[in-house]
């Protein structure tokens, strides 16, 4: 069977399953589509008058906040580095790199006459948003994504750039040639060769008993799962906005570029007694809660958590939750070869061809508006179901069962998510982020 006669038989953008059935479910089940190009074109030229640079914590940095704060010198780090196996010239290198090209950006803006406010991450506030016509978050994704979530006006253009290229994947940035011909992107701006990509983003409300609508930030903190709960426990003796369930929903302070992840975040713990008193354990718990998808009934599950993308998130953790094996793929393939007697082709190649066609409809565009969530590993018995597994939606419930839970954003905001909290995640145009394309 050629990959031609695959296609007709299956149709473009159906799952491999409608190869055995005989066709494709429609409606809420046909979930993979193909991505479309939604931009909209540059009216006349853009060139700010004031730019934020924000800075990625390069390793080499954290590193050296991380032991210099407690008193160590340069070379006690470079002994440490080794022990860990970690090169200190190649941590110094690549900050050296990352250095080199903020230095570039920021050079060549005010050449055009901008002003240009260099900040670190830690120093990344409001006032610095509101300050600035546009924003350059300088570094990879995850500074990217930072530097979204403080974005509320959906005007204010925010653009990426990769400052470090070999190490940095830099999907949210622009192309790696504009690392090293940044001028180039400039000029391309200021002629209005471009395109304004409007990305979608995810807001929560937050309601229900005993719930706490003051965020963790974990960008910088690199907390560990002890210390994740703790700061959670210490936010909630603190703060005294702690909600009760007669306020209504409250709308977080932060605003999803690729994903919100609700999941049990710390294990039980518990003493190793009487033979090791000094040990902890850490015991896997599985997440308990109640989800309705589009104001559907309510659905008893439990899983290793649950993940809500957008599109810009559809290429990232949710690709990965959800994408097939070539070794899957055949698998199920010879399954279908002997049940059905289709003379279905084994070949590596076509293999190949099925499973990279499965797993890239699993991206969407970053304008489309709309949801996709992943229940992970679902416990499916007598008490709990799991009627979809993944799916589009507008909009989704989610009630807390947990005792130990959070709910993360973009993997760097966290809120506490426990028994009696509901969570509503959906879209609005008033949250949409506004990047750039430029054109080839």
């Amino acid at each position: 069977m050629s990959c031609q006669t695959f296609r007709k038989l299956t149709g473009f953008g159906r799952t491999v399953a409608a190869l055995f059935s005989g066709g494709c479910r429609s409606g809420k089940n046909m979930w993979l589509i193909g991505v479309r190009n939604v931009t909209t074109p540059a009216d006349g030229g853009f060139m700010p008058s004031k730019v934020a640079v924000v800075t990625k914590t390069t390793r080499y940095e954290f590193e050296q906040q991380r032991y210099l704060y407690a008193g160590l010198s340069e070379e006690d780090l470079k002994q440490l580095l080794a022990l860990k196996g970690s090169s200190y010239s190649g941590l110094l290198e690549r900050h050296n790199i990352h250095t080199s090209n903020v230095k570039n950006i920021v050079e060549n803006l005010r050449k055009e006459g901008i002003e240009v406010r260099v900040v670190k991450r830690g120093e990344y506030d409001e006032e610095i948003v509101q300050w600035a016509d546009a924003i350059i978050s300088a570094g990879g994704d995850g500074t990217m994504l930072l530097v979204a979530s403080k974005v509320y006006d959906k005007n204010k253009p925010v653009f990426g750039v990769n400052t470090d290229p070999e190490r940095s994947e830099g999907h949210l940035c622009l192309p790696v040639h504009y690392t090293h011909a940044f001028p180039e992107a400039l000029q391309k701006l200021r002629r209005g060769d471009f395109r304004w990509q409007w990305r979608q983003r995810i807001r929560l409300h937050l309601e229900g008993t005993g719930i706490n609508p003051t965020p963790v930030d974990l960008h910088e903190q690199q907390l560990s799962l002890e210390q994740h709960s703790q700061a959670h426990r210490i936010t909630n003796q603190t703060d005294n906005r702690k909600s009760d369930s007669n306020s209504g929903p409250r709308l977080l302070p932060v605003r999803g570029l690729n994903e919100v992840f609700i999941g049990e975040s710390l294990s039980s713990r518990g003493k190793c007694l009487p033979f090791k008193p000094h040990l902890t354990l850490s015991l896997h718990r599985a997440s308990y809660y109640e989800i309705s998808i589009d104001n559907g009934p309510w659905e008893k599950q439990k899983s290793s958590g649950l993940s809500i993308c957008t599109g810009t998130g559809s290429k990232a953790w949710s690709y990965n939750i959800n994408k097939l094996a070539e070794q899957a793929v055949e698998d199920v393939l010879k399954i279908g070869k002997a049940k059905s007697g289709l003379d279905i082709p084994l070949t590596d190649d076509f293999i190949s061809y099925v499973t990279d066609e499965y797993n890239q409809h699993l991206v969407f565009n970053p304008e489309d508006s709309k949801l996709f969530f992943s229940i992970r590993e679902p416990i499916v018995n007598r008490v709990f179901s799991n009627s979809r597994q993944r799916g589009f939606a507008s909009r989704v419930c989610v009630r807390s069962r947990c005792w130990d839970a959070c709910m993360v954003v973009d993997g760097g905001t966290s809120f506490e998510f426990n028994d009696g909290a509901i969570a509503t995640i959906s879209l609005n145009e008033a949250d949409q982020l506004r990047t750039v394309v430029l054109n080839d």
